[in-house]
Formats: structure tokens, sequence, C-alpha cells
């Protein structure tokens, strides 16, 4: 017999570190509302109540699920857990432990994707992307010189590539990977020389593009990448602050 789908009340999340919002909003309401044993609306469902991406939503159930609020059971769903069963704190250690492991992975994916995405853009890309991209870097310059970080430009820019390629599947798997990364994009853009080194990298994939030079553009994204997979995974290894949580830290 499955467990009765809980009726909770959410709001459209804005774009922007959308899966902890995500998660935030679903976190009170199973504290406020919820019991254990309640099922959590559909995916689907969830997607279309917030406003947000799919992935966005399984992130947050991800993190509440190592948090120890939620549990995933095959064929049955989203179940709310009883807190008494087991301490939140309990599954730090290994969360961290994962969400390194976890960056890796979707930074290699980057590398697979960004490059070729590149590509095609120095095949499709028209005069207006190419201002649209200048403008970009313009601004991203002009917040380094204030010593201010770039996340919007930084994520616009690779957006307007994934846009210049004229592709609507390649521009929501970029959607994808980069709210999945914000946060660790947002943090390392602190680390000082990254930004600066992202606007170079940016700069070279858009020589690349305005020559139409597909395979330059490819190896420039290529380069980029590589780049800043080194800062991101330097980090990690060192150990830097999560927003509200320990150190990563081997």
């Amino acid at each position: 017999m499955s467990s009765p789908t809980a009726k909770i009340e959410l709001e459209t999340i804005p774009r922007g570190r959308v899966y902890k919002a995500v998660a935030e909003q679903l976190e009170k309401q199973i504290l406020a509302c919820l019991k254990p044993g309640d099922t959590l609306p559909s995916e689907r469902t969830l997607v279309q109540l917030l406003g947000v991406s799919r992935s966005s939503v399984r992130e947050a159930v991800h993190t509440l699920e190592l948090m120890g609020l939620l549990e995933v059971r095959q064929g049955v769903g989203t179940l709310v857990r009883d807190p008494a069963d087991g301490s939140p704190i309990e599954p730090v250690a290994s969360a961290l432990q994962e969400k390194r492991h976890y960056i890796g992975e979707l930074l290699e994916v980057r590398k697979m994707i960004e490059p070729a995405v590149a590509r095609i853009a120095a095949r499709h890309i028209t005069p207006d992307q190419i201002v649209k991209m200048e403008n970009i870097i313009q601004r991203h310059e002009e917040k380094l010189q204030r010593n201010h970080t770039a996340v919007e430009e930084d994520t616009s820019f690779h957006y307007a590539i994934a846009a210049a390629a004229d592709n609507t599947v390649v521009l929501k798997l970029v959607d994808v990977l980069m709210d999945l990364l914000r946060e660790t994009r947002e943090k390392t853009l602190q680390v000082e020389g990254r930004s600066a080194k992202s606007l170079a990298g940016h700069r070279r994939v858009l020589e690349a593009l305005k020559a139409g030079d597909a395979e330059g553009a490819g190896e420039a994204m290529l380069t980029h990448i590589a780049e800043i997979e080194d800062i991101v995974l330097n980090q990690l290894q060192k150990g830097w602050r999560l927003p509200n949580g320990p150190a990563i830290c081997r």
C-alpha cells in the first residue's frame, strides 16, 4: 500500500542558486507540516510548482536525502523520514566527499560538451551575437577593475555561446551544467586571479569565434575549462568553507 502524497504550499523559485532555494523550501515544508511516511509530489509536479529545472529538483532532493530528511524508494517515491531515525549530522562527512567527486565529474562533462558547443557556435555565430559577447566581456573587465566578482558575466558568456550554436538541446545542457556548478563557480570566482584567468579564457574563445575558427574555438574552450578545473580542484583539496557549513577537506 503506497503512502499518501503530501499537499504542500510552494513558491516559484527565482533564478540563481536554484537547487539551494528548492531545498530550503522543501525542508521548511517537511519540518512544518509533513510527517514521516508522507510522499513528496512527483518530480514533474515539483518542477511545475516551482518553475525550475528537473536537475534543480533532483539536486535539492539529493541534498535533503543526505541530511536524513528524505528517502527515495524505487517504485514508491520520495518519502519523508523520521528525524528520530538518525541525526542529520551523520551523513555530512560522506556528503562532502561525494560533493567533491560530483564536482569533478561535472567538470569532466563540461570538457566533453562545451568545446564541441564552441565549435558549432563558430559555424553559426552572427554579428549581433559577437557584439553581445563583446559587451559581456567588457562588463566582466569593468567588474574585475572594481574588484567585484563577475558570476553573472561568466555565466552569460557561456550561455551566449550555447545560444550561438543554435540548438535548443545544447542550450538546455549548458543551462543544467551552469545550475549544478553555480555555487562552485561563485566561490572560485572569489579566489585571487581566478576571475582574470576566466576573462582571458573568454577572450581567446571569442577571438576564435570572430574568426569563424571552429577548431580554434574548441581548443580555446577546452583550455579555459581545464584552467578553471585546476583552480576548483585545488581549492577543494585545500578545503574551503561552504555557505553555512563545514570546510571541504581530506
